[in-house]
């Protein structure tokens, strides 16, 4: 756990115009540090192309964004250091993030008591939202929808009969496998075996040994690729064939290097939004990050809807030089007017979820590349 008093290490302000008291500062929230920095630099990304884009068009109202780059690690109490620290030093308008799901819902709190609207690109554990507080909200659908497509495809698609569930003890893994475990129970799949390991472990052949035993046809896995990874290496390296699937957590090709190559993720399953890479309404940005040498894979686009999104809201919500904008006013236009992203036109509702999320089921193949298999909601 890394000490508060070493926040200040992590946290730095990157400004795209002159500082003055006159920009518009949104802080960017997430794990630049740690075995998920990869997340935190696609929401780092996202931001700062959709930065200096707006910056380039004027800004919003004539007045240019200063982005606030905030390095939680994906730890709860540093998330909480990070948002005070946002919220009262650097006096931020708005914040996209959190990445992880336990380090948004803790910080959530500090964001509604200050009355700064929040957008995070990648929680989907169900209570970021459902916590009654006005200024959060999400460009990403919820654990909840997740776990309603992976059961059924487990269940009609896979014919598992047999499946152990295993999870890594963390509010959002926990919680996408215990939404997916609901909806198997729901199916009357049978369940051998429901498990916890820890973050940050490497062996796990007692783990494989145990599934083994109880003759699992399935696996299914909540967490993050680190662990997901090495589980499924280790799964297929101990002849266990069963049937690996997970949730948008492994959105990474970086899900291929802990795994150890192509050959163990070949096959494995996962949920995830429709390729928003894919968008129509996504071209021209996603061949501007390419141009840039950055492939914009995972949550990267959803950051750069995120800034779309609070970038609409306050210029109708204008705000007077060198003062901050009525968050409240900001929040309710939200939730009342759709807003075109590069993910497609996106509307929120009174909790700040998603109309729509969209998730379907991919495939990964033997290039290290996953595919859209079929359709879920």
């Amino acid at each position: 756990m890394f000490k508060l008093l070493c926040v200040s290490f992590f946290l730095s302000t990157v400004a795209f115009s002159k500082t003055d008291s006159a920009a518009i500062k949104i802080g960017v929230a997430g794990p630049f540090t740690g075995a998920y920095a990869m997340f935190g630099k696609q929401l780092w990304e996202g931001t700062t192309l959709a930065a200096k884009s707006i910056n380039a068009e004027g800004g919003i109202n004539g007045r240019k964004i200063e982005l606030v780059k905030g390095d939680d690690a994906c730890e709860p109490k540093q998330a909480v250091a990070v948002a005070n620290k946002f919220v009262e030093q650097d006096k931020v308008d708005a914040v996209v993030g959190h990445f992880c799901s336990s380090s948004t819902i803790p910080a959530a709190r500090i964001y509604n008591d200050a009355r700064t609207v929040m957008i995070t690109p990648a929680s989907t554990n169900p209570k970021v939202t459902g916590m009654n507080y006005p200024m959060v909200f999400r460009t990403c659908g919820r654990d909840d929808q997740q776990g309603i497509v992976a059961a059924a495809f487990i269940a009609n698609r896979l014919q598992a009969k047999r499946v152990a569930i295993i999870h890594d003890k963390d509010t959002y893994g926990q919680g996408l496998a215990d939404e997916t475990r609901k909806n198997l129970k729901k199916a009357k799949i049978t369940e051998v075996l429901y498990e916890g390991l820890t973050r940050g472990e490497k062996d796990f052949s007692a783990l494989v040994t145990k599934i083994k035993a109880k003759r699992a046809d399935a696996v299914f896995f909540g967490g993050i690729h680190a662990e997901a990874g090495l589980l499924v290496k280790q799964m297929r390296q101990q002849g266990l064939k069963a049937h690996f699937i997970s949730g948008d957590g492994i959105v990474s090709e970086d899900f291929v290097v802990v795994a150890g190559g192509t050959k163990f993720v070949d096959g494995v399953y996962m949920t995830y939004s429709r390729e928003p890479r894919d968008e129509p309404t996504a071209a021209k940005v996603v061949a501007t990050f390419r141009k840039n040498g950055f492939e914009p894979e995972g949550y990267t686009l959803y950051a750069y809807a995120a800034m779309q999104a609070l970038v609409a809201a306050m210029q109708k919500n204008k705000a007077a030089t060198g003062k901050r904008h009525d968050s409240m006013a900001v929040a309710k236009w939200l939730k009342s007017n759709p807003v075109a992203t590069v993910l497609g036109k996106k509307e929120w509702d009174k909790n700040g979820d998603l109309t729509a999320a969209g998730y379907v089921i991919y495939k990964w193949n033997d290039k290290g590349k996953y595919k859209v298999l079929e359709t879920g909601i």
